[in-house]
């Protein structure tokens, strides 16, 4: 390659630039205050580091994925071209509403739920570029050009800094906390939380109180809060005021209402959601996290409704309010107050869905079940075959690590606390794992006592426990079986015709390949001829 040619190559350039020390630092600020501080220490300052980390950060960024795609590029021309699009970009996003929505929209379907906001006080960020301007003329005076050193940094500094950028702030989602009376009129309290912040109870959010029977609602003055928050909580029962011998009370840990017409002597289930249907709809929320926690009828208060009768206002958590009507019919309200995280009821999901309702990332955990199954078939195969050659008994327990961690990390990541992070645990730490353990498991016998039709047949295994396997757990996508331990149960039983043919299959597997491989004969040696006697 000529001088002229490598010059025109901006990767080992730009590359230097985003491995930077101020880079680097900008990467690790960036992900420490998005996950650490700004849960911990919410406000304007943590607000403003992420912006300007991001804008240090993205511009390196952007002009390394230049080059990656265009490999020609010089590299000037990719750092102004980064600078530029992330300077300006920011910059419309931040001034306009619906530029912000649209990033929103945007952020969402690349790395899940994510929420934009356009605050023209961001803007006096915009200096930061500055500081991403002196990191690349520093940076562009020491390329990396050794193919090795740019592969291992490629590798270790571009997927972290890809999906820094690329995850946001937590949304926060709304969460029905509890439900009271207040001077006979129902009253409300509405937080919102994420992943590792969820509110408690009603001290957690922000009262509102209506006074035309739960129609509007309007916010709680101070003194009206300090009233409501000195009531006994949690309330879990409570009469009707025209029928005192109609009571209703909720069941912690289910979606459910009961009643009872003989002051709480009997009980009956008014309204429900059973356990089963509850998961379902739970998955069709994102970031859904403990089911039984956050999908939970919680409170209850029983007020008088104006034409006469009574009503029934229930907090049901992340599912938002159940009212029942004065005429008796029960239905889930949504996230009711004037706040702005209300949510509609036409926008709830459906508790009888027919399985239209998006579900990416279930389907994403579905795929890496089956698929892990099918590597510890393999996994298991290549011990037999390694066995069967005279091997050692480490091969398989070396291959059997890595997959019994993948599990692990499968097992936090499918509650789905988090759904951005259930795809960085399956794309950078389950996936790799099981990657690593099938490579190894049909490279050792390959190498020693198997045949090359060994591998085919293997391969052919792994992919026929992966259909099977994978069979219940679409059927669990869409709903059928509703209850995840089902399908789960039923993907662990379709891998035992897997691990059948993995047995079959070692038999193919020959010992003498491994004594060869070793450098011994395959057959016992003969023994010595005895001493030739001299004739006389």
């Amino acid at each position: 390659m000529t001088g002229s040619e490598k010059a025109r190559d901006g990767a080992p350039t730009t590359l230097s630039w985003l491995c930077h020390p101020a880079t680097l630092l900008a990467l690790v600020v960036l992900v420490v205050n998005d996950h650490v501080w700004k849960a911990a220490f919410p406000g304007l300052v943590t607000g403003k580091l992420s912006d300007v980390a991001g804008l240090v950060l993205a511009p390196p960024l952007v002009a390394v994925l230049l080059t990656l795609v265009v490999p020609r590029m010089p590299a000037r021309i990719a750092a102004v071209a980064g600078l530029v699009a992330v300077g300006a970009g920011f910059a419309v996003v931040k001034s306009s509403g619906y530029a912000a929505e649209l990033a929103s929209s945007a952020w969402t379907a690349l790395a899940g739920p994510s929420l934009v906001r356009a605050d023209w006080t961001d803007l006096f960020t915009l200096p930061a570029l500055g500081l991403a301007w002196w990191s690349w003329t520093r940076a562009r005076v020491r390329p990396v050009r050794h193919r090795t050193a740019r592969l291992v940094r490629l590798l270790v500094v571009l997927p972290p800094a890809v999906l820094a950028v690329a995850a946001t702030s937590p949304v926060h989602y709304p969460y029905a906390l509890g439900v009271t009376t207040f001077e006979g009129r129902p009253a409300i309290a509405v937080g919102t939380g994420f992943d590792g912040s969820w509110p408690d109870g009603p001290a957690d959010g922000w009262w509102s109180i209506s006074d035309d029977a739960a129609t509007t609602w309007r916010t709680a003055t101070d003194d009206e809060v300090q009233l409501l928050r000195a009531q006994d909580s949690p309330r879990q029962q409570a009469c009707a005021p025209d029928e005192p011998r109609r009571c209703y009370r909720v069941v912690p840990g289910h979606l459910r209402v009961e009643q009872s017409d003989d002051a709480g002597v009997t009980w009956q289930i008014a309204w429900e959601v059973s356990d089963a249907r509850r998961e379902a709809l739970a998955r069709r929320y994102p970031s859904p996290g403990d089911v039984r926690r956050h999908f939970s009828s919680r409170e209850l208060a029983v007020y008088p409704h104006a034409g006469g009768g009574h009503e029934v206002l229930v907090a049901n958590g992340r599912d938002g309010f159940l009212r029942r009507l004065s005429d008796g019919d029960w239905r889930r309200d949504g996230h009711l107050g004037p706040s702005s995280y209300r949510v509609d009821k036409s926008d709830l999901p459906a508790i009888d869905d027919d399985g239209s309702v998006r579900r990416e990332t279930d389907l994403l955990l579905a795929a890496t079940l089956a698929l892990l199954l099918g590597c510890a078939v393999t996994v298991i195969a290549g011990h037999v075959a390694i066995r069967r050659g005279g091997g050692s008994r480490w091969w398989g327990i070396a291959g059997a690590l890595p997959i019994l961690l993948a599990a692990l990390v499968l097992e936090a990541a499918w509650p789905r606390d988090d759904d951005g992070g259930v795809v960085v645990m399956v794309l950078f730490v389950i996936l790799p794992l099981g990657a690593l353990a099938v490579t190894g498991l049909l490279l050792v016998p390959w190498l020693g006592s198997a045949p090359g039709r060994w591998v085919g047949w293997t391969v052919g295994n792994l992919l026929l426990t992966v259909l099977l396997s994978g069979l219940p757990l679409v059927g669990w996508v869409n709903g059928t079986p509703e209850q995840t331990r089902v399908a789960v149960a039923l993907a662990l039983l379709a891998t035992v015709p897997g691990l059948l043919l993995a047995v079959r299959l070692a038999k193919l597997a020959d010992p003498a390949r491994e004594e060869n491989r070793r450098g011994t004969p395959p057959y016992p040696p003969y023994q010595p001829l005895p001493p030739r006697v001299p004739l006389r």
